[in-house]
């Protein structure tokens, strides 16, 4: 049995209540102090640190409002890799395997995992070390590559996926681009907000159906 590994990630880091001062900067209300420890998937530790800064470099937090540190973007795709999309279980996988054109889509060999595993290697275990320029350059080495479109792709969908996916933390990305969540009927909604932007508290859809939902990276491997 394989011995499972964890990543530390600040608390104060991982999602919160999303807050606009006086300025319209979005501020993060609510954090908890000290460390929480998430366990990993398909990562090692080491692995998902790179991850974590990668992804941060991607889509950083700043005066716009949080990042995908904060949105806990290395824990949803952690998630997928692990689940039957990392070992390409509803990809046609025989050869011949080619470059195409992008309309085509990947029709390479190596599956999710095979090629993350690759591309953080690339990115070197000392990136974490880096400082942001130096970060900037490794992954501007690598941009062509299908890992890095992978990465980026990623890590958008961890900044607003569903939280059930291990992503958006505290619905944390719904909470910046003023999303409510999957809502069944607007109907109770119209005629309250003439002239007023509408930003009710989002709501996922485990919320919103009052019982848990399973995602699909949770299906019985087989």
């Amino acid at each position: 049995m394989k011995r499972r590994e964890f990543i530390e990630l600040s608390a104060q880091g991982m999602g919160g209540l999303l807050i606009y001062s006086l300025t319209g900067r979005p501020v993060v209300a609510n954090a908890h102090e000290g460390k929480v420890r998430v366990p990993l998937r398909f990562f090692t530790e080491k692995e998902a640190k790179v991850v974590v800064a990668a992804c941060e470099r991607i889509f950083p937090a700043n005066e716009s409002g949080p990042g995908a540190t904060q949105a806990g973007v290395v824990v949803y795709i952690d998630h997928q890799l692990a689940g039957p999309y990392g070992t390409d279980k509803y990809r046609y996988t025989q050869p011949p395997f080619d470059e195409s054109a992008p309309g085509y889509g990947y029709q390479g060999k190596e599956n999710p995992q095979e090629i993350y595993r690759a591309g953080v290697q690339k990115l070197g275990d000392d990136f974490t070390e880096l400082d942001g320029p130096k970060q900037d350059a490794r992954l501007k080495a690598i941009e062509h590559t299908y890992f890095f479109r992978l990465l980026r792709q990623h890590t958008i969908e961890g900044m607003f996926c569903d939280p059930m996916h291990g992503g958006n933390a505290n619905l944390i990305g719904w909470q910046l681009l003023g999303y409510p969540g999957p809502q069944m009927s607007y109907r109770e909604q119209i005629g309250k907000y003439n002239g007023v932007p509408y930003r009710i508290k989002p709501q996922s859809l485990e919320q919103i159906l009052g019982y848990p939902i399973h995602p699909w990276e949770d299906e019985e491997k087989g």
